[in-house]
Order: C-alpha cells, then sequence, then structure tokens
C-alpha cells in the first residue's frame, strides 16, 4: 500500500510529532520556533485541509502553528484557538472552569487523531527526483490533489461519529473534517521519498452543533480502498500531464503486480530500496528461525511451512529491527542534485537514461497506448473483482469496502494510466454486489444494517480448487535444510550455505489463487444464465482482458443455434476463442505483450492442467499421511489456529513483541 495510517495519542506521542514529524523527520533543536526548524530543515510549512475547517476559523492552505497543533492534538481535543477563547472569556469576567470548557470541542479524548502517509510509486518519486522543475511541480501537484480527493472520499463516505449508548448512533459529520499535512523529501536511507503526513483530527461536529469523535476504526477499515484511490488518481494525473503511461511489474514472484510508469529501469527502483534489501535478508533469517523452532519435546513449534499472514508479521519484526537512526534533514534543491550525482554513480543505469529519464518513459508510454485500448466492461470488471475478492478473503466473507479496493486496483490495471469517469468503480462494486454476491449478514445491532457493513459471500463455489490441508508436523534436525515440500525429507544443509540462503517451504500466496479463481469463474459463467449478457461479445471480452496474463482469457462460449454461418468453436485442446483472438489483433491492443499464439495456449492449458493435478496429489497424499499418524480431522480454519501471532496453546516467538 502507498498509504499507511497510525494513532496520535495526546502526550509522548504527539511530542514525537511535534519534535520530529512535523519537521521533515528530523531532528528539531531545543527551543527553536516551529517555522524556523522547518526552515533549517528545508521544508515546507504545514498546511491546513478539510471541509471543517471553517467552523474553527481557519481556511483551507492556511499554514499550521505550534499553538493550534498543540491545542488540537496535544492538549485532548480542543480548538485551534484556545488560548484566545479562553483570554478572551477571562478578560470578561468568565471563571476559569467555564473558559477552559468553552475552548474545549466536545469531550476530551485520548486518541486525538490519525496520521496518514500518502506516498506515490516509486517510479513517480525518482521521476520527481531525477527529472526537472517542472516535472517536479507537476508531480507535487498531482500529489496534493490526489491526498485532497482522498480526503474528500473520506469525509462523504467513510468518516461516521458514534454517540448514544456503546456508540448505537452513527451519523457523516456534515461539516467535514480539519487536517493538518505536513510534505517530507527523503527516507531514512537518504534516499528520495516523496510522501505527506496528513494528521487527521477525531474531532467532527454533528447536526446539533456538538462535537462528538470520529470512528477511528472505520478509518483502519478503509486504508486499503484509499490506498487503492490515492494511486489511482496521482498515476492518470502525471500521466496525462506529461503523456505517461503504467504497467504492470511483479515484484514479489505470486503477489500482485504493481502499477510503475513504463519506460523508468527497475534498477533505478533497486537503487531506492536499500532499506528493502535489509528487510528482505532479516525476514530470511527470521523465516528460517520460525520453521526450524522446536518445543522442549522436540517438536515443532509451528507449522513447517510460513503462512503468508506469519510472514507480514515477520516482515514488520524485520522492519523494526532493520530501522536506522534519522539522518539530518537538507533542502530540496541540495537533495536533487546529490539523488542525481548518487544515481549516475551507484545505480548502474546509464548517464544519458538518467538525464533523458522523462523522454525514455515518454516513448514507453506511446508504445503501450498504440497497442493497449482503454476498455472498461462493468460486467466483466465486476467477475474480475467477485472473484479476487471472495479468494483473497478466508473464508470468502468480505464488506463493500473490500470490493470497493480491488476495484480500483482492477481500473488501475486496465486503464494504464488513463482518467476513468467518475464513479465508475461504484458501478463495478454495485454489479458486482447484485451479480454474483450474495448478503448473508444477520444483524443483531443498529451497525449490522448500515451498508458498510453488509457482510457478503460469492453466489457460487470454486469447487474446482482443492482445499488447504494441513501438513505434517515433523520434528526438524537443526543440521538439515526445511524441506521444499512438507512431504520429502529434509535435505542436508551445505557447509557454506547460511540460513537466508535456504528455499523457505511457504504456503502459496492467495493472490496466485485468486489469479486462477477469476479464470474458473469466468468460464462458469459463460455457461450460465448468468452471463447472457456477456456473452458473443467477443471483442469486449478480449479487450478486457487485454491488461491480464494470457491464460486468464476466457475460453470459448457455447454454440447457440442463432450463430449459424459463423467460424465454429475451437477444439478441445484450445484455450481460447480464435473469433476472440483475430478480434483482437484487429483492434491493435496488446497483442504483441500477450504473445498469443495456439501453440503457446495449448501450451499453457497443459501447464494448468499440469499443476492442478500435482496440487491434488499432494492434498491426497497430506490426507494419507494425516490418517496414519492418527491426526484428527482436518477443519478449515486448521490453518488460523496455528497462526503465531494469535494468542492461545500456539503462541510464536512474535508474541513478545
Amino acid at each position: 500500500m502507498t498509504a499507511d495510517i497510525r494513532v496520535i495519542k495526546a502526550g509522548q506521542m504527539y511530542r514525537y510529532y511535534l519534535r520530529q514529524t512535523v519537521v521533515g523527520d528530523g531532528r528539531r533543536p531545543a527551543r527553536t520556533s516551529l517555522r524556523e526548524a522547518q526552515e533549517q530543515a528545508g521544508v515546507p510549512a504545514g498546511r491546513w485541509m478539510g471541509r471543517g475547517l471553517a467552523v474553527l476559523g481557519l481556511a483551507p492552505g492556511e499554514e499550521v502553528t505550534e499553538a493550534q497543533l498543540r491545542n488540537l492534538f496535544g492538549e485532548r481535543g480542543r480548538h485551534p484557538y484556545a488560548d484566545r477563547i479562553e483570554a478572551d472569556l477571562l478578560a470578561k469576567g468568565e471563571s476559569p472552569k467555564k473558559a477552559f470548557k468553552a475552548g474545549a470541542l466536545g469531550r476530551q479524548v485520548m486518541v486525538t487523531g490519525v496520521d496518514f502517509v500518502f506516498r506515490p510509486q516509486p517510479t513517480i518519486y525518482l521521476l520527481w527526483a531525477l527529472g526537472d522543475e517542472e516535472t517536479r511541480q507537476v508531480i507535487e501537484a498531482a500529489h496534493e490533489r490526489a491526498i485532497v480527493r482522498v480526503l474528500e472520499w473520506i469525509e462523504d463516505e467513510v468518516a461516521v461519529i458514534r454517540y448514544g449508548k456503546d456508540g448505537v448512533y452513527r451519523v457523516r459529520p456534515p461539516g467535514g473534517l480539519v487536517a493538518a499535512r505536513f510534505r517530507h523529501y527523503e527516507a531514512r536511507s537518504g534516499r528520495p521519498l516523496l510522501h505527506d503526513h496528513l494528521m487527521l483530527s477525531v474531532k467532527g461536529q454533528r447536526l446539533d452543533g456538538k462535537w462528538g469523535s470520529i470512528h477511528t476504526l472505520a478509518l483502519y477499515e478503509n486504508t486499503v480502498a484509499a490506498s487503492a484511490l490515492y494511486n489511482e488518481l496521482v498515476a492518470a494525473e502525471v500521466c496525462e500531464e506529461l503523456g505517461l503511461a503504467t504497467e504492470p511489474r511483479t515484484v514479489t514472484p505470486g503477489r500482485r503486480p504493481v502499477m510503475e510508469i513504463a519506460g523508468v529501469p527497475h534498477e533505478l527502483i533497486r537503487w531506492t530500496s536499500r532499506r528493502s534489501d535489509q528487510i528482505a535478508a532479516c525476514l530470511a533469517e527470521l523465516e528460517y528461525e520460525y520453521v526450524t523452532a522446536v518445543k522442549d519435546d522436540g517438536t515443532l513449534k509451528f507449522l513447517p511451512v510460513v503462512s503468508e499472514r506469519a510472514r507480514a508479521k515477520m516482515n514488520q519484526i524485520a522492519a523494526r529491527k532493520t530501522r536506522p537512526p534519522k539522518q539530518q534533514t537538507r533542502p530540496l534543491a541540495q537533495l536533487r542534485v546529490w539523488w542525481k550525482t548518487s544515481a549516475i554513480l551507484t545505480s548502474g543505469v546509464a548517464v544519458d537514461v538518467i538525464t533523458s529519464l522523462l523522454e525514455y518513459a515518454r516513448a514507453a508510454a506511446v508504445a503501450i497506448r498504440a497497442r493497449v485500448a482503454a476498455v472498461v466492461d462493468v460486467a466483466l470488471a465486476a467477475v474480475d473483482v467477485a472473484a479476487t475478492v471472495f479468494v483473497m478473503n478466508e473464508g470468502g466473507r468480505f464488506h463493500r469496502r473490500h470490493l470497493l479496493a480491488e476495484a480500483r486496483r482492477h481500473l488501475a490495471l486496465v486503464l494504464r494510466g488513463r482518467r476513468r469517469d467518475p464513479g465508475l468503480d461504484d458501478r463495478i462494486v454495485a454489479a458486482a454486489i447484485s451479480t454474483h454476491c450474495l448478503d448473508i449478514s444477520e444483524p443483531k445491532t443498529t451497525i449490522g444494517l448500515l451498508s458498510d457493513y453488509r457482510l457478503y459471500t460469492a453466489r457460487w463455489e470454486l469447487s474446482d480448487f482443492p482445499a488447504r490441508r494441513r501438513p505434517p508436523t515433523l520434528a526438524p534436525d537443526p543440521d538439515r535444510r526445511p524441506p521444499a515440500d512438507p512431504g520429502e525429507p529434509a535435505a542436508p544443509r551445505a557447509s557454506d550455505q547460511d540460513a537466508g540462503e535456504w528455499e523457505i517451504p511457504r504456503i502459496p500466496l492467495q493472490y496466485e489463487r485468486a489469479a486462477l479463481a477469476g479464470a474458473v469463474v469466468r468460464e462458469q459463467l459463460r455457461t450460465t444464465t448468468t452471463a447472457t449478457a456477456v456473452r458473443g461479445r467477443a471483442y469486449d471480452v478480449v479487450t478486457h482482458q487485454q491488461a491480464a496474463m494470457p491464460e486468464q482469457l476466457l475460453g470459448p462460449a457455447a454454440a447457440d443455434p442463432e450463430d449459424e454461418g459463423q467460424e465454429p468453436e475451437a477444439g478441445p485442446r484450445e484455450a481460447i476463442d480464435l473469433t476472440a483472438l483475430r478480434a483482437l489483433r484487429e483492434s491493435r491492443t496488446d497483442v504483441e505483450a500477450l504473445d498469443l499464439t495456439a501453440e503457446r495456449l495449448r501450451h499453457l492449458q497443459d501447464a494448468f492442467t499440469k499443476a492442478a493435478g500435482d496440487s491434488r496429489t499432494r492434498a491426497t497424499r497430506y490426507a494419507e499421511q494425516d490418517d496414519a499418524d492418527a491426526v484428527g480431522p482436518v477443519r478449515r480454519d486448521d490453518q488460523q489456529a496455528h497462526r503465531p501471532q494469535d494468542p492461545g496453546p500456539h503462541r510464536g516467538r512474535e508474541a513478545g513483541h
């Protein structure tokens, strides 16, 4: 994600923000005013944002002062001008208690706000760091407008004020929210990293004029959707203004591809990812410790494979262990000169590419836009979104926010940096819910009736996917390498090989299964009555799938009586309708990138058939071994029961962190 969130509490955490975050993540000198410290650090002053500023006597874009920050975030949610209000009332003869109460915004709270951190994709801030002044200004403007749009979406559709007994009543803040934005230029490693901290106050005014607190859990729940919206908006504006295009790049095999600016060399991204390399090395050591950890009786503490959730927890631990101290901040002009020099000397990219990075990206964009047509089919997008969300969420239960985040990711993948029509993401979600989702909500309270908390599952089942089984637990030998397959014996460790160089067995990533699920569901829907709306539209089907992998294209539809005289359907070994393939060639879309030939498609079909057979064979072997070892019946939630970060009898090493 490119949007992170954490809470801000009055007291020590607020003082951390006041000493470091508001001055560019540097060390604020003692007895130095906020504006002077920001000038010394070379970062701009903070600015107020949000529709709720008018009620507080503030204006959008107005400079944030230290007294205003202290009152709103450090004094448990007081009016930014609480000092002035209190002094005026005291001068009029009011009691100190009444004057203090007049400067408060409702009840005092300990959690005074949340910190959203927005940063564009690496290729965008590389163009910002290494490009000319005009490029820098375009990217910064797109970055700021995307943050404004995300904040408006949070105000309109996410933020709620809870009141009444147990917070049973919820209302949108009609006047909007209040936030302070602070701009940073670099990462802890000193590499370029354009990002903004948006300190969002939890205080909001209800219709009756009383002040309440924003439900922070709702903000956390919608962070992924906010991140997807920000990514989509900033990439679309940068590409439209500078004549660029995006392309999907696989960062981690098996995980979701990341949309990056085409034409920017991957070596430059590696140049900025010094922290990522350190985290990856530490993560490999943690994974080895995890799969070889034993109890006092010699049995494994955990599964001999690393689940996706356990890997995410260990990744957080690795990030904390390798976190470097903050450096002295420097002005942006000085940083840009140093970044370009460092990239030329250490990145391994040719000098002419670095100095003409924008021209190379524009040339790549011309090639992409000549091949890829911006076609979004709402009905087909709804299939992709529903299938992906169904698989990515354990148990196939999800909320509307999950569909919305996936719809925005899908649009970014298909449009390749082009702007979309407003509300297109909501139309895709509505189509997915009405056509492919089943409402399984059982509201016992008022919250269960809210649209944001309706619970859904898919109307269909993915019976072709083998259920994940719990592999047998074998006591490891410290001198032997963990088995790549839990059913295979452990291999001896080479004397010159460290734990980080071993191939740690891992459970397949959910996105791999989700990508296959989309193909399976589309094939199933083509043969049912629910797909009559999309059947026979070969051009729309294929152009909709142009940004996906070739194996995800739809298979041929069943022949209808009225289709006589048309080209016959493909044979049993074909993986795609050849009529659709010819339509794709005629449309001058991404044929070259997909490299679709009949032989290639046959090869892909055979490969996936073999992979499915191997999966079923392994599942059968695990089941036989479980029976032989007298292991209890396998439940769907066995993997959940053995997650190390969950409290219980299988608590892992991470529980103490």
